[in-house]
């Protein structure tokens, strides 16, 4: 199903050749992200991620826009924790363009001293908007509760004190360290050939120097006590989340717990947004997500809700959580989350892009090619009772973290620690 091939220099190149379309959606991933910055740096991987946008050797940055553009494409780019990704998707007869102008892009961006100051006003602005949109902010603070003083608990973006500080030699030389050979996969689906597309990167990337891979700090201690964290801020509405470390990317039990967040909270189905929207009426928002890193996770809770009930709401949500440790789910509700995932794998996977954004991040992750029907293999071993005991596992109490951002008064603040046993 899918094809890959390593280049000399240890570039990697993986494809998925869907003939029935007509796009491509190519995409060039560096294993880099926001936990390989110290302090003084902090959002340097982000801001790269702009100044590429601005010009390379061969194109200026109105150009690199145009030549995707101009041909019925979309371009984009974006940084997590651990890995940035720069991307297009174009009609396929145009795939020698748009594969010059990424490739460009990546190895070879300008990193002007006047694009470098103009794009750290727009970040500065970019980190002030976030701060200002309380269903963004919660989930900083909810990462600085769960990685206390580690880069995963600190913005992604950096601060305006780290942005306003980091120079374009900063830049060249995080570029230079980090985009290197080993580092970097070249995904691509669609209407293709394997062969043509290992020709382009060969053509591209062959003269790179291999360098050694950059080491992230690990993640270090377990969490033995609940935290809480509130931030009041006169708005309309109660902006929670609940968070737990999660599990990290290869760990056995994956799997049953992206299951146990679509029971809990993945659809209008799941038992939260039953519990706490349709028969309460207290948010108008909530779901719960699981994102799995190199050596840890999350599982996260989130919701808006009403002002004055944010204590009802919250001792619902962790009465909810109660019941799932303690009691088996019922054989229809697991078999339903069981073909809700699956069938939004299979759904997902219809699209060019999404596809490549699948095989792209298996690859740069944990260098591998996990097929859907691999996937759909995995799902279907999971029993009732491998969700009793995850579901105990990670929701154990003294494994919450909660931040919660609004109005709060002094006496809702005392009935959330007290719950919380902070």
């Amino acid at each position: 199903m899918y094809k890959k091939t390593v280049l000399n220099n240890g570039v990697r190149i993986i494809t998925h050749d869907i003939r029935d379309r007509d796009s491509i959606a190519l995409g060039f991933w560096i294993g880099v992200g926001g936990r390989y910055e110290d302090d003084r740096i902090k959002g340097i991987a982000h801001f790269l991620e702009h100044v590429v946008f601005k010009g390379s050797r061969k194109y200026s940055g109105e150009e690199i826009k145009r030549r995707i553009e101009g041909v019925g494409g979309s371009l984009n780019a974006f940084t997590t924790e651990e890995q940035t990704c720069f991307y297009a998707k174009i009609p396929s007869k145009h795939v020698n363009q748009t594969f010059d102008v990424l490739a460009d892009m990546v190895l070879c961006p300008k990193i002007a001293a006047a694009d470098v100051a103009k794009e750290k006003t727009v970040i500065v602005e970019e980190i002030k908007m976030y701060h200002d949109l309380p269903q963004y902010f919660v989930l900083e603070l909810l990462d600085e509760l769960v990685w206390p003083g580690h880069p995963l608990g600190k913005n992604l973006a950096g601060s305006v004190e780290s942005v306003t500080g980091i120079a374009s030699a900063d830049l060249r030389g995080f570029h230079r360290r980090h985009y290197a050979p080993e580092n970097i996969v070249v995904a691509a689906c669609g209407h293709l050939t394997h062969p043509k597309i290992v020709q382009l990167t060969r053509k591209a990337f062959s003269a790179l120097n291999p360098l050694p891979k950059q080491d992230y700090i690990k993640v270090n201690g377990a969490q033995s006590k609940p935290r809480a964290r509130f931030y009041k801020k006169d708005i309309e509405q109660m902006h929670v989340a609940l968070g737990m470390p999660g599990y990290h990317e290869r760990h056995k039990d994956r799997y049953v717990l992206s299951l146990l967040s679509i029971i809990l909270g993945g659809n209008m189905s799941s038992r939260l947004f039953v519990e706490i929207r349709e028969k309460r009426g207290l948010a108008y928002s909530i779901s719960s997500s699981f994102k799995a890193l190199h050596d840890t996770g999350l599982f996260l809770i989130r919701a808006g809700v009403d002002n004055t009930k944010v204590t009802e709401a919250v001792t619902l949500i962790q009465k909810e959580l109660d019941k799932v440790k303690r009691n088996e789910v019922g054989q229809n509700e697991f078999e339903r989350a069981r073909e809700y995932l699956s069938g939004q794998l299979i759904l997902g996977l219809e699209d060019t892009m999404e596809h490549m954004l699948w095989v792209g991040e298996g690859v740069i992750a944990k260098d591998e090619t996990k097929t859907m029907k691999s996937m759909l293999q995995e799902l279907a071993k999971i029993k009732r009772a491998d969700v009793k005991r995850v579901a105990a596992e990670i929701l154990d109490q003294n494994r919450h973290n909660l931040a919660v951002i609004g109005p709060l008064t002094e006496q809702q603040q005392e009935q959330l620690s007290k719950m919380m046993n902070v």
